[in-house]
């Protein structure tokens, strides 16, 4: 499986921005600088206007975060501006954090081409959108598909109509879309079925509170990681129940780091601070004392703590043999200890 030099370590954290800004370039940049600040890979935006999104109509939301909100009210207070890409994009760059987007639609897609966007992302609602789809595999960059609400024939039909259209490396994250997400609403199995069934590199979009999610997910096979960040003091930030505030960006990737470490070995691992304690096995001893031509019996040697003379395991091979010299009882039965035969 071939990997994107974008995605340059593992695990890998995407900062989602969405509609955390506010409203306000300023506070876009200052998450930028957030993100960057507290150890995330990437950061990343949504590129739309809520008429790209839905009609503008009297459409509410049904239950969740945003319950009675107008669709359309929605989107046009979380979107961010498209005359702010370019002076995001140049921000990122200036201080060295990757950047790229979620598109919405095929014009969003010819506008982020503009701006030379390394990555796109499939959010999960337009994953059956199968012209964006196309638009964004024509591009022959990489691509992110979040597949929250969709069953595997579904994803199936998605992955083959994209590497169809030109796509060259896709990469799925399991998600719930449900804002926020409940424990209840996870099945991490989903991850390994999804990495066993595509052969696929597979990640994460984390809708819940928390990391203890995401750190699970890594010992399932999960290597990409997206989760919404925001400011504390904005008030008006629209994913900020399920939002990483401040140095919870760098405690949740500290956590992901923590997680990493204890699979990162893909072969049978001890550490070399754990051989050290290979001193405390058991070895062979003498439980009496033993003269020259004596036999080793059950009742001159035993196996005991530390790890001294021979190994426990040669203590059956050693009945019936005889001593070389003699051997102090307490002592450590060494191979030079043993008569040749």
């Amino acid at each position: 499986m071939n990997k994107n030099k974008f995605f340059n370590r593992f695990p890998f954290f995407i900062a989602e921005i969405s509609g955390n800004h506010g409203g306000k370039i300023t506070n876009a940049k200052k998450l930028i600088l957030l993100a960057k600040k507290y150890g995330a890979d990437a950061v990343k935006l949504q590129t739309y206007t809520a008429d790209m999104m839905t009609l503008k109509n009297k459409e509410e939301i049904k239950g969740g975060l945003w319950k009675n909100e107008k669709l359309w009210d929605l989107y046009n207070r979380a979107h961010t501006p498209l005359k702010w890409h370019k002076k995001l994009f140049d921000y990122a760059k200036k201080i060295n954090i990757k950047i790229f987007s979620t598109p919405f639609s095929e014009e969003s897609v010819t506008f982020l081409e503009k701006l030379n966007c390394p990555v796109y992302k499939i959010s999960s609602f337009e994953m059956n959108d199968l012209n964006l789809i196309k638009a964004v595999a024509k591009t022959k960059k990489p691509i992110i598909i979040s597949t929250g609400t969709f069953l595997l024939k579904e994803i199936d039909r998605t992955i083959k109509f994209a590497k169809y259209n030109g796509a060259k490396e896709i990469i799925l994250l399991y998600c719930v879309s449900c804002y926020p997400s409940k424990d209840e609403d996870f099945n991490l199995n989903n991850i390994k079925i999804l990495k066993k069934k595509y052969n696929l590199q597979i990640g994460l979009s984390d809708h819940s509170k928390g990391s203890i999610i995401s750190e699970y997910s890594i010992f399932m096979g999960a290597e990409i990681f997206e989760k919404h960040i925001t400011l504390s003091n904005i008030k008006n930030a629209v994913d900020k129940e399920f939002s990483l505030k401040n140095i919870e960006i760098r405690n949740y990737k500290n956590k992901l780091e923590r997680a990493f470490n204890f699979i990162k070995n893909k072969s049978f691992f001890r550490s070399k601070n754990e051989l050290k304690n290979i001193y405390y096995r058991r070895s062979v001893y003498a439980s009496a004392d033993i003269y020259p031509g004596e036999l080793f019996t059950k009742k001159n040697i035993k196996n005991l703590r530390p790890n001294k003379g021979l190994s426990a395991d040669k203590y059956l091979c050693l009945l019936g043999k005889k001593s070389k010299i003699f051997i102090k009882k307490n002592t450590p039965i060494k191979q030079h200890h043993i008569k040749k035969i």
